[in-house]
């Protein structure tokens, strides 16, 4: 759901206000996006696939693995939520993350936003 005035660009400054109302609030250039909290099914399919993840990198020790809720900071007017955050060994190593992860997902569901990368 797109949130009104969207000629006003808000920034991560606006973002950190945004109400813990158990809904996922991002920022996309600048735009309120707001989707509800995920259903059964949605939260079933995530919590597989991060099982499936995570057995992989127990044997692979090549990174790490988070779960939502976990902002992503891309730029000032862009932080996502994704369901899914792996980081590589090498980029937890450095002080100040910028820029995209190595991968990320969000989850398709019938009411909610798809977001993907990598």
């Amino acid at each position: 759901m797109r949130m009104p005035h969207p000629a006003v660009k808000l920034t991560y400054d606006d973002f950190v206000h945004f109400p813990d109302d158990g809904k996922r609030h991002e920022l996309i250039d600048g735009e309120h996006h707001v989707t509800p909290s995920p259903n059964t099914k949605h939260q079933t399919v995530s919590m597989n696939l991060l099982s499936a993840i995570w057995v992989w990198l127990e044997s692979h020790p090549i990174g790490r693995l988070y779960h939502a809720p976990f902002d992503v900071v891309f730029t000032d007017a862009d932080v996502v939520e994704p369901d899914l955050f792996y980081i590589s060994n090498e980029r937890r190593q450095e002080r100040r993350r910028s820029g995209l992860p190595a991968r990320r997902r969000s989850l398709r569901s019938r009411d909610r936003a798809v977001a993907r990368s990598g």
